[in-house]
């Protein structure tokens, strides 16, 4: 197993109206290999020109686009150097988890293929959830598929590495999937995604105001699937909570918690 230390980051506050304020929580991974993230939330670029958000997005969402809040400012704050970030695991390719992958252009990054194939081909219904521009840096992309092994009874994981794994859980988006990340101790941790916004949907029953019940519902690609995936996120956490630490993008509690 490599040395490496995990950092909790918020890198993008949300305040909508309609909800408490959310986060873009990303992971930063140093690893002996070099610096790995999990989700990017808002680039420089995003807070050069929020335009490229959309109007939607902007009135809904309210992002506060903090230059503070950015994955480069985050990573200097730390003391470290944003250069040496090698590779970046995405949930998803929404607008608030991919766009700080510009601000490292040489870094790879991994997503399921499924994803991939939506963003760079979505539908019509699709084409607002996706901001071509945060990728027009020409990425090295590298997909990843299903067919892997399970992993505490989730099935067709992908390895990245030897302690990330790339965890489907489609629905929220067509390729949407967690990631998973092996701490040195052996506690896993999995970053969820979208795959719920409230901490309170991980309960039995489970849940999660109204509205944001409802935001979930109209940005589902599939909202069955979403909830199946969601169930299962739920099962894993209450049969393995010693062993893994499940957490969304988006519950500001949650991060908290983790970085407390």
């Amino acid at each position: 197993m490599t040395n490496q230390r995990v950092h909790h980051l918020n890198c993008g506050t949300m305040t909508p109206l309609a909800a408490a304020p959310m986060v873009a929580h990303v992971l930063l991974v140093e690893r002996d290999e070099g610096l790995l993230l999990v989700d990017t939330g808002f680039g420089t670029t995003d807070l050069q020109q929020p335009r490229r958000l959309g109007q939607p997005f902007r009135a809904v969402v309210r992002p506060v686009l903090d230059p503070a809040e950015t994955a480069t400012a985050r990573i200097t704050a730390l003391g470290l150097d944003p250069a040496d970030v090698t590779d970046i695991v995405l949930t998803h390719l929404d607008l608030d988890h991919v766009g700080g992958i510009g601000d490292f252009p040489r870094a790879r990054v991994h997503v399921h293929t499924t994803e991939l194939e939506a963003a760079l081909h979505p539908t019509l219904r699709e084409k607002a959830r996706y901001v071509a521009g945060q990728w027009s840096h020409d990425p090295t992309w590298v997909r990843h598929r299903e067919g892997g092994d399970a992993w505490f009874g989730l099935e067709s994981v992908a390895a990245v590495g030897d302690e990330v794994l790339i965890v489907p859980l489609h629905g929220h988006s067509r390729g949407h999937s967690g990631v998973a990340v092996r701490r040195p101790d052996g506690h896993w941790l999995l970053h969820a995604g979208d795959a719920y916004f409230h901490t309170d949907e991980k309960r039995t029953p489970p849940t999660c105001p109204r509205a944001l019940r409802a935001f979930q519902t109209v940005l589902a690609h599939a909202d069955k699937v979403r909830r199946a995936n969601a169930d299962r996120v739920r099962e894993l956490h209450a049969g393995h909570a010693g062993e893994v630490t499940v957490f969304s993008a988006h519950d500001a509690s949650e991060l908290a918690a983790l970085q407390g």
